[in-house]
């Protein structure tokens, strides 16, 4: 399951109904300064280079709601990423905390941005 998970490439963070790390990939430590000791702590606890002061409560509300979120969020050194946070569903169908990816989108951000510049030149 790791290797598979690690093979897509992409950062995620499993969490449990208490918002504690349940497991994540490689690429998540990218994001957030994660280390193996970290599995059972709280992910409030965890320092991150997001700027996405609302992802504990966004991650609560998909619990509470099962309504998956979609946000493109911002890090401090500039890159950005698509964040989805959906419940995680056991095999028996029971809510079990949640999944948070991470996206990165920043080549599509700066060829926006790069757009945007031209048409104002235009």
């Amino acid at each position: 399951m790791k290797n598979l998970l690690n093979s897509t490439d992409m950062a995620t963070v499993f969490l449990n109904n208490a918002l504690h790390i349940r497991r994540f990939t490689t690429q998540a430590t990218r994001l957030f300064k994660l280390i193996p000791g970290d599995v059972g702590r709280a992910l409030s606890d965890i320092v991150t280079d997001l700027d996405y002061p609302g992802l504990l409560h966004d991650a609560e509300d998909v619990l509470r709601t099962l309504v998956f979120v979609d946000r493109e969020v911002k890090t401090g050194d500039g890159r950005w990423f698509q964040v989805k946070i959906m419940p995680y569903r056991t095999l028996e169908n029971v809510i079990d905390g949640v999944v948070i990816t991470f996206n990165d989108i920043s080549r599509a951000k700066q060829l926006e941005a790069d757009l945007r510049v031209v048409g104002v030149k235009n």
